[in-house]
C-alpha cells in the first residue's frame, strides 16, 4: 500500500459527451507523486490549455478556448540536434519580468484570469590567457584577459571598484543599485531588464561593465580568420558497418570518458558506469557543485578503480550557460596534463545516457576513424540557426542565470556552425582547442564566453574553420529522443532569457529505434529510471544477456531524496513536517505488531530528524517513501536506527508528477491536471474547494476530441488553508470526476518548531477567504456547497494549535491518507518482530545487483 485511496472517479454520460477525467495535483517546486498511468503512449494530441474562469459575478465571464495541435511524430534519426524550439520565431523571447515575481502560467496556457503577483572555481595547474576560466566559482571570461585584434584595448582602470565607491540609478519608480556607478548610460531594453532582475550587486555591476564595453565596440572581434582549406563544409559520411565491428582491431584506441553528472540518481549513474566500464579506458567525473550527495557517492566508488578520477574542482553549471563550456575546456586540459593517461578520444556522457552498442564495438569503430571528430550539426540553414540559437545576441552568466543583454554582429570571415553538445573528439583537436593561441581559437573563446548554449556551437565552429576541418563527421554517434511538441515548453526561462528544449525519456516502445538508425550510433539519451527503468533493462539484456536466475531487485529502483550530511536546511518545512509524521506512523506500526502479554519490546520514541529519505519504485510504479530514522527503544533505552516504508510536480514533457507523494503545504502552488478518455469535443468546469467549503477557484476548459492531458495552475492567493481539499470536474454542472488532496499544516517553520504567531499566519488561509480577486460565493447554491459556522470555528481553532496538539492534528490527516507498510532495522534491534533491512526486498539497504560495482572481471569489464 502507498497511500489510502484519496481520489474517487465518477463517470456520467450526457447526450453531448462521455467524459472520464482524473484530476491530480502537482507542486512545482518540490518532490513528486508518480502517477504511472500518466506516462503512457504519446499517440494522440498535445494539450495546450487556456482555461477561463466561470462567470461567478455577472459581467465577468471570459471565454478562452484551448488549442490542440498535432504532436510531432517521433523520427528515427532527427537532423535537428540542438536545444532550441523549431518554431522559435513564433516565441516571444523579449519580455522577462522581475525574478521576485510569482511564477506565471505554463507557456502553453493563455489565461485571462488575473495573475496574482508576490510582491571558487578551484583552478588546477596554470591556465594560459586564452582559457575561459576566471577566479570565482562559475566565472567565464574577464574583459581584461584578451586583446582583440579588431577592438581597442580595455582601459587599465576598467575594473570593478576602480571608478566609484557605489551608486544607484533610478529608472521610473525602480532603483537599480550597483557597487560602482556604470561609466556609460545603459539604455538597452534587454540590459535594463537584466539589471532589474539580477539579485546581487556584483552581478549587476558585471552586466553594466559588459554592456559599456560592448557599447564602445571593445568586446567582440569584428573579423576572425578561417584556416580551413575547403570552400564549404566537410562532407564525410560514414555508414554503419556492423559486421566489421565484431573483430578486435590490431591497435585499439583508448577513450577518455568525461561523465558530467548532477542530481541524486546515484544508482542510475552506477548502472550506466557499470555498462561502459573497461580497464583499458579512462573515466573523469565532474559532479555539479550543488549535488553533494552524488559527489559523496562518486568519491566512494571511484577509489575502487585506478582508471577513474573525480575532478578536484566543481562548478554549478546551468542549462545554456557559459559555465558548461568552461567546465568542458578545463576537463580537457586536466586530461591532457595527466601524463599517465594515454587516450585517443574524448567522449562526454551524462547519467541520462546509456550505451546501445558494446564497448568492443565502439573501440573497433573509432579505431578505424582515429583521426576523425564526431559532432552532430544543425543542418544547412545557417542564418536560421544563428537566429534561433541567439548567436546574434550577447548573453552573460552570473547569479546562476544567463542574461540577455542586446544584439551583436557575427564576426566576418568564418562560418558559424553548431548542433548537439554531446560529441566525440580526437585528442589532436582537443589539444588544438586548449593549447593553440592562433586568432581563430582565441577569438572564438572570447565570442563564446558571451553566448547562449556555447557548448552546442563552439567546438563545431572552431573545427569547421580550422586546419582540421576535413576531420569533421556530421554524426555524434548518438540517438536522442526529441519530441519537440512535449520537450519545448520554454521550461528554462527561470534560468535563461531564452526559450529552450530538452529531449524526452526513452520508453520500452522505443527500443526498436536503437536498431533502425540510418547512421552509426553507440549511445542514446535520455533515460531516467524514476520515469521508466524497463527500457534500461531491455538494453542490458540486449547488450550483456540476462542476469543469473534468482537475481533480486531487477525491477526495483531507489532514489535518494534527503541525506543527513546535506543538512536539514536542504528540505522544506512541508517535507520536514511530513517526514516526521511518517516516522511516527512507522513506530506506531512496530508497537501495534507486538501481541505478547510481556513487556512491549517494540515501543519506540522518535529521536531527531530523519537520517535519510529514499523514493522507492517497483516495476516503474512509485511505491512510497523509505525513511531511515533514529528511535529509542523504551524497553531497553537503547538507540536504534530503523527504516520505515510509507506507502506535486507535473512534468509536462514526460507527463508525470515529480512530486512523488503529492506533499503540499500552505505556501505551495498546486496545479490541476486532467487526463481524458477519447470522445467528442466538450467544455468542462474545474472547481477547487478548500477544507471548509470555500470555492477557491473555478475555470472552464474546452477539450478537443483528441486531447489526452490538460493542466493549469490557478493563481491562488497564499497561504492555502490546511486540510483536505477537493477538485471537482463538472460537465453541464454534473460531476464527472473528483479528487481530494491534503494541504498539510506545518509543525516546522524555517526548520524550527513553529510558533503560535506563525501558525496563525500560515494556517488561517488567505485574508477574508480571498483566494482570487473575485469571489465565487454565487456558485455555492448551484453546487450545493455550503460553509457552516461550525466549520469556520473549527478551522479557527486548528489554526492556533501548537506543540503536541498541532502534531496530533497533522498525524490524524496523514494517517487517513498514508499507511506504514513495513519497518526494518539497519543495525541491532531489541524488537524481535523487526527484520534486518538488508534482508528485505524493499529497503534502501536491500541488495541491488544491477547497480552494485564489484571487482573487474578477466575481460576487463564490470558487466
Amino acid at each position: 500500500m502507498v497511500a489510502a485511496a484519496c481520489g474517487r472517479k465518477l463517470a456520467r454520460r450526457s447526450k453531448s459527451a462521455a467524459l472520464v477525467a482524473l484530476s491530480v495535483l502537482l507542486l512545482q517546486t518540490l518532490l513528486v507523486w508518480n502517477f504511472s498511468s500518466l506516462d503512457g503512449e504519446r499517440s494522440g494530441r498535445e494539450v495546450r490549455e487556456a482555461p477561463r474562469r466561470a462567470a461567478a459575478v455577472p459581467g465577468e465571464a471570459q471565454d478562452v478556448l484551448l488549442s490542440h495541435k498535432p504532436k510531432e511524430k517521433n523520427r528515427i534519426d532527427s537532423n535537428n540536434e540542438n536545444s532550441v524550439p523549431k518554431d522559435f520565431e513564433n516565441i516571444d523571447n523579449s519580455n522577462f519580468g522581475p525574478r521576485l515575481q510569482r511564477q506565471k502560467l505554463q507557456p502553453e496556457v493563455k489565461s485571462k484570469a488575473p495573475i496574482v503577483h508576490k510582491t571558487k572555481y578551484e583552478q588546477v595547474g596554470k591556465s594560459k590567457d586564452h582559457s575561459l576560466l576566471g577566479k570565482n566559482t562559475n566565472e567565464v571570461l574577464k574583459h581584461g584577459n584578451y586583446k582583440v585584434k579588431n577592438a581597442s584595448n580595455v582601459p587599465a582602470n576598467y575594473k570593478t571598484g576602480s571608478l566609484y565607491k557605489g551608486g544607484a540609478i533610478g529608472k521610473g519608480s525602480q532603483e537599480i543599485h550597483y557597487e560602482q556607478t556604470p561609466r556609460c548610460e545603459i539604455s538597452g531594453k534587454e540590459a535594463l531588464s537584466a539589471l532589474s532582475r539580477a539579485k546581487s550587486k556584483h552581478c549587476r555591476q558585471e552586466i553594466a561593465e559588459l554592456y559599456c564595453l560592448h557599447k564602445d565596440g571593445k568586446l567582440m572581434p569584428e573579423k576572425v580568420p578561417r584556416l580551413c582549406p575547403l570552400e564549404g563544409k566537410s562532407t564525410n559520411n560514414i555508414q554503419p558497418e556492423e559486421d566489421s565491428l565484431e573483430s578486435p582491431p590490431p591497435n585499439p584506441i583508448r577513450i577518455a570518458f568525461v561523465l558530467v553528472v548532477h542530481g541524486r540518481s546515484s544508482r542510475q549513474l552506477r548502472r550506466m558506469f557499470k555498462a561502459i566500464y573497461h580497464r583499458d579506458h579512462y573515466y573523469y567525473i565532474h559532479v555539479d557543485k550543488r549535488s553533494n550527495y552524488l559527489h559523496r557517492d562518486v568519491l566512494q566508488f571511484s577509489t575502487q578503480y585506478p582508471n577513474v578520477r573525480v575532478t578536484p574542482w566543481r562548478m554549478a553549471t546551468i542549462w545554456g550557460g557559459a559555465s558548461l563550456l568552461t567546465m568542458y575546456l578545463q576537463s580537457m586540459r586536466d586530461l591532457l596534463e595527466m601524463k599517465d593517461w594515454s587516450w585517443d578520444f574524448f567522449i562526454n556522457l551524462s547519467a541520462a545516457d546509456y550505451p546501445i552498442r558494446t564497448n568492443d564495438q565502439l573501440v573497433a569503430f573509432l579505431s578505424r576513424y582515429r583521426s576523425m571528430n564526431f559532432l552532430k550539426s544543425h543542418g544547412r540553414d545557417n542564418a536560421r540557426f544563428i537566429r534561433k540559437q541567439g548567436l546574434d545576441r550577447i548573453f552573460f552568466e552570473c547569479d546562476t542565470h544567463m542574461w540577455r543583454l542586446g544584439d551583436r554582429k557575427i564576426p566576418d570571415g568564418i562560418t558559424v556552425d553548431g548542433g548537439s553538445d554531446w560529441f566525440l573528439l580526437s585528442r589532436k583537436f582537443v589539444e588544438y582547442v586548449n593549447y593553440s593561441e592562433d586568432e581563430l581559437v582565441t577569438h572564438m573563446k572570447r565570442f563564446y564566453a558571451y553566448t547562449l548554449l556555447p557548448a552546442e556551437s563552439f567546438f563545431h565552429t572552431v573545427l569547421e574553420n580550422s586546419h582540421l576541418c576535413e576531420t569533421m563527421v556530421d554524426n555524434n554517434l548518438r540517438i536522442t529522443n526529441w519530441n519537440r511538441k512535449l520537450g519545448c515548453k520554454c521550461q528554462y526561462k527561470h534560468i535563461v532569457d531564452w526559450c529552450g528544449c530538452s529531449p524526452n525519456d526513452f520508453k520500452p516502445q522505443d527500443f526498436h529505434r536503437f536498431q533502425q538508425t540510418a547512421r552509426p550510433t553507440f549511445f542514446a539519451r535520455k533515460f531516467e529510471a524514476a520515469v521508466n527503468q524497463e527500457i534500461i533493462g531491455q538494453l542490458d539484456l540486449y547488450l550483456f544477456g540476462s542476469y543469473p536466475a534468482g537475481t533480486t531487485a531487477l525491477k526495483a529502483y531507489w532514489e535518494n531524496a534527503y541525506d543527513e550530511p546535506d543538512g536539514i536546511h536542504s528540505i522544506s518545512d512541508t517535507y520536514l513536517t511530513m517526514y516526521h509524521s511518517f516516522t511516527h506512523l512507522g513506530l506506531r506500526r512496530a508497537e501495534s505488531s507486538w501481541h505478547s502479554k510481556e513487556e512491549n519490546k517494540c515501543r519506540y520514541y522518535a529521536m531527531g530528524h530523519p537520517v535519510s529519505v529514499h523514493l522507492y519504485f517497483y516495476a516503474d510504479r512509485f511505491q512510497g517513501y523509505l525513511l531511515k530514522h533514529h528511535a529509542t527503544n523504551l524497553a531497553t533505552s537503547k538507540l536504534e536506527t530503523l527504516e520505515t516504508w510509507i506507502g506535486t510536480e507535473w512534468d509536462a514533457k514526460e507527463r508525470i508528477f515529480r512530486n512523488y507523494g503529492g506533499l503540499l503545504g500552505p505556501m505551495d502552488e498546486p496545479i490541476g491536471m486532467q487526463r481524458w478518455s477519447k470522445g467528442p469535443n466538450a467544455t468542462v468546469t474545474v472547481v477547487w474547494i478548500d477544507p471548509i467549503n470555500v470555492i477557491a477557484a473555478t475555470y472552464d476548459i474546452q477539450i478537443d476530441s483528441g486531447a489526452e492531458f490538460t493542466h493549469y495552475k490557478p493563481p491562488l492567493n497564499l497561504p492555502l488553508r490546511p486540510g483536505l481539499w477537493t477538485i471537482k470536474i463538472l460537465h453541464h454542472w454534473a460531476a464527472v470526476a473528483e479528487t481530494k488532496f491534503l494541504v498539510t499544516p506545518l509543525t516546522f517553520s524555517n526548520r524550527q518548531p513553529i510558533r503560535k504567531e506563525e501558525t496563525l499566519k500560515l494556517h488561517s488561509g488567505p485574508s477574508k477567504n480571498g483566494y482570487m480577486e473575485q469571489s465565487f460565493q454565487g456558485l455555492n447554491n448551484a453546487l450545493n456547497i455550503h460553509t457552516t459556522p461550525s466549520q469556520v470555528e473549527q478551522a479557527k481553532q486548528n489554526a492556533a494549535l501548537t506543540g503536541s496538539q498541532l502534531e496530533n492534528w497533522v498525524e490524524s490527516m496523514v494517517n487517513s491518507l498514508w499507511s506504514a507498510v513495513d519497518i526494518c532495522a539497519s543495525g541491532p534491534t531489541s524488537c524481535p518482530l523487526i527484520q534486518t533491512c538488508s534482508q528485505t526486498t524493499w529497503s534502501s539497504h536491500s541488495p541491488d545487483p544491477k547497480s552494485e560495482l564489484g571487482a573487474v572481471k578477466l575481460n576487463g569489464r564490470l558487466r
